[in-house]
């Protein structure tokens, strides 16, 4: 969700490698995934593999606060379907679901509904680096 132009509320963006070979990715600070659905209607493919190899290291696993998920509506149940396996396997909310690449309006609850998420957070949590 780069429209979300994050930069400007001074939240840090990551993207997981693509690739199995890629460097991984290490977080070591609070954040919120933002995660794709895939697998076409199949729930047990919607989280993405990439996904999965970031969260199976324990470290990054730790620092997840909440996830955000897009989907298909076409897809019934397995609409934003990532988003809930990921919040129950993580054990975090699940904030937020949009359709597809997003609205401009689900822009502006991402980016608004992020800022007062990590605002708040940081009354209550130390920040690390």
């Amino acid at each position: 969700m780069e429209s979300c132009r994050f930069d400007e509320l001074n939240i840090a963006t990551y993207r997981i490698p693509l690739r199995a070979g890629d460097e991984p990715l290490a977080i070591r600070e609070p954040y919120v995934l933002i995660v794709p659905t895939y697998g076409g209607g199949v729930v047990a493919k919607a989280v993405p593999p990439q996904v999965k190899r970031f969260l199976n290291d324990p470290d990054n696993r730790a620092w997840i606060r909440g996830v955000i998920a897009s989907g298909n509506t076409n897809f019934g149940e397995a609409y934003g379907a990532a988003g809930r396996i990921v919040s129950a396997k993580c054990k975090v909310p699940l904030l937020f679901t949009f359709e597809l690449m997003g609205t401009p309006e689900d822009v502006r609850k991402t980016r608004d509904g992020l800022a007062r998420f990590f605002a708040q957070r940081q009354s209550h949590e130390p920040h690390q680096h």
